[in-house]
């Protein structure tokens, strides 16, 4: 599966500080999912509204646990 540079530079940047590989499957999926919710925006195009969204997404759409949230935002602010 080919990536985007920014999910490239994601990836290169995770590896460098020695990140485990769940970690980086984790970091990526989240990433991923956080893009496809904002209608593909570009991260940089977007902020806290957002992240709040999407996190309060998850908890009310999708009923993940707070662990699930927290590992969510970890990526997002990575």
């Amino acid at each position: 599966m080919s990536s985007s540079p920014f999910i490239n530079s994601i990836r290169r940047e995770i590896r460098l500080r020695g990140y485990s590989y769940t970690t980086e499957k984790s970091y990526l999926y989240w990433i991923r999912f956080f893009i496809r919710y904002n209608a593909l925006k570009h991260p940089t195009e977007m902020g806290a509204t957002e992240v709040r969204n999407f996190l309060s997404y998850l908890a009310t759409e999708r009923h993940v646990a707070v662990n699930t949230q927290k590992s969510a935002l970890n990526a997002l602010v990575f």
